[in-house]
């Protein structure tokens, strides 16, 4: 008998839950259309659907929506050509069909989720910031007590999303995001100043909340409550566990 045997039996069924993905619409970034990360919403659309959840997909105004081009894994310059469920989402008979023409956070209802999980990506620090409708939306998601997951540039969102008493949900909180780290290493590779803000600088300036992070692109995710954060593409699949841990409670 070999003392080196590893057993798992990982949970495989989970209670029905229903899960909306959210990616932000197109933007113009440094002369760059800009989107979203591809697996900071695929990996957790995948995982969601695994689960058994059912999962809806939307952005803030409707609409195509787009992959920024260096997660593209069919981009022959891109870094992510191994994306296999990227892949695979854009060529499903039915998934695919999602990014031609989404549907805009007006036509739900907060209600009848239980949770809510933002990707991140080029688009979000400029369509995000002054949408207030989209702040509101993360807010009632909140106060509602839905699971609200937050994802790299997605995270951007705590800086701005204020509940019902006017502070904001971030006040409190522990939460990670798009390190300053991470954002040099986008500035040295275009050669210039990329985002006109980032999110650590940000957060650090508001003495109620705490901001965490990892070394670059390092895994890491934190959930505090019903706020589910993780810091970049590496981290997606630790924040869609985190949920579906959640939703199991």
């Amino acid at each position: 008998m070999t003392n080196n045997v590893i057993r798992r039996q990982p949970k495989h069924t989970f209670p029905k839950k229903k899960v909306l993905c959210l990616v932000s619409n197109p933007a113009m970034l440094q002369g760059m259309n800009v989107g979203f990360f591809a697996e900071e919403m695929t990996r957790p659309f995948f995982d969601f659907v695994n689960a058994g959840y059912d999962v809806d997909f939307c952005s803030p105004w409707g609409g195509e929506v787009i992959f920024d081009r260096h997660s593209d894994p069919e981009n022959p310059e891109g870094a992510y050509q191994n994306d296999l469920i990227s892949i695979g989402f854009v060529h499903h008979k039915d998934y695919g069909k999602l990014m031609k023409d989404t549907p805009s956070i007006d036509q739900f209802n907060v209600n009848d989720y239980d949770a809510i999980c933002v990707a991140g990506g080029g688009a979000p620090l400029i369509n995000f910031k002054d949408d207030e409708k989209l702040h509101k939306f993360i807010a009632d998601f909140y106060e509602a007590g839905k699971i609200v997951c937050l994802i790299c540039h997605g995270t951007s969102l705590l800086l701005w999303t204020k509940l019902s008493d006017g502070t904001l949900l971030a006040d409190g909180k522990s939460w990670t995001g798009f390190a300053d780290s991470e954002e040099q290493i986008i500035n040295d590779m275009f050669g210039m100043k990329v985002n006109s803000y980032t999110i650590e600088t940000e957060a650090r300036k508001n003495p109620n909340t705490n901001f965490e992070c990892a070394g670059p692109l390092e895994p890491f995710a934190i959930r505090d409550g019903r706020l589910i954060t993780a810091q970049q593409q590496h981290s997606s699949f630790l924040a869609s566990q985190l949920v579906i841990e959640a939703l199991s409670e």
